[in-house]
């Protein structure tokens, strides 16, 4: 067999998934080296205190930790039970202004 002297050497499989960014991957290193990415984790922060779900989290916490019992709970145990109900419940106003945010941060940045 001949190899070709004008074609440069074929790289391996595992150098061409590394080399691929995902358009969220992509996204996400551009939100981080921006600083966007902080000062949207801020807003969000600001805007779940501000509408109660912070304090809505919290009582949920508790509640579950004096059923179990506060020596059979672990950190583990709250994020498994309380997870969903917190994602569920964010408001929908708070997730359109950060998708706004984002957008406008994707628009800015050319992506």
């Amino acid at each position: 067999m001949r190899g070709s002297i004008n074609r440069p050497p074929t790289p391996d499989a595992e150098d061409d998934r590394e080399q691929d960014l995902t358009l969220q991957e992509i996204i996400n290193i551009k939100l981080i080296e921006s600083g966007e990415k902080e000062r949207l984790k801020e807003l969000l922060r600001e805007r779940l205190i501000e509408c109660g779900w912070t304090d809505e989290m919290k009582a949920l916490c508790r509640a579950f930790t004096r059923k179990k019992g506060r020596n059979n709970v672990t950190v583990d145990d709250l994020v498994h039970v309380i997870t969903p109900k917190g994602r569920a419940s964010v408001p929908d106003s708070v997730k359109a202004e950060l998708l706004q945010r984002i957008r406008s941060f994707l628009v800015s940045a050319a992506l």
